[in-house]
């Protein structure tokens, strides 16, 4: 289940169609898919990626989405302190970053133009869009990571960060995460 809040006000929506909303006013894409199939560790990509086809290819050929994989995190991932570094630095993309968080979370932060910094707690079922230019962040957590997700895209040159440098992203380190 989602979880938005805005820290600088105090305010944190759980309703899935309040969050729907507050997205769509922003032009912002949230969504929730069913989310039936639990894999284990040893799942492959391509049995992640057949098990929603049903749901991924009406979604990927509507929005001219050429590509999908999957990107798993977990406490046994390599170098997961640098990797987790680069996550945690605003920046944008040349194209919209799409996940589908098939097990496990992530928190994603946006800053946009004359608006409070927020975030989305996105966990299992959940489907974010972050539009290409959006200023945002990410976190897995600093420790015991776990997200799986079904990363959608158009080119994988769109996904390199464009770091914005503003620091932004230090103000709100002391977050602590929604139960």
């Amino acid at each position: 289940m989602a979880i938005l809040s805005i820290p600088e006000k105090n305010i944190e929506l759980r309703n899935p169609s309040e969050i729907k909303a507050f997205f769509e006013e922003r032009n912002l894409l949230f969504d929730q898919w069913s989310c039936d199939v639990i894999f284990d560790d040893r799942a492959t990509q391509e049995e992640i990626l057949s098990a929603y086809d049903k749901d991924l290819k009406p979604f990927m050929d509507n929005g001219g989405y050429l590509t999908a994989d999957v990107i798993s995190i977990n406490a046994l991932t390599e170098n997961y302190d640098a990797i987790r570094i680069k996550f945690l630095a605003e920046h944008t993309h040349s194209e919209d970053e799409i996940r589908f968080f098939v097990d496990g979370q992530g928190l994603f932060w946006f800053n946009l133009e004359n608006e409070p910094v927020f975030n989305l707690l996105c966990q299992r079922g959940d489907l974010i869009s972050v539009p290409a230019g959006t200023k945002h962040w990410f976190d897995a957590g600093e420790s015991d990571p776990f997200v799986k997700a079904i990363r959608i895209f158009i080119h994988m040159s769109g996904w390199v960060p464009e770091y914005t440098q503003s620091g932004l992203e230090k103000k709100f380190s002391d977050f602590n995460v929604p139960q």
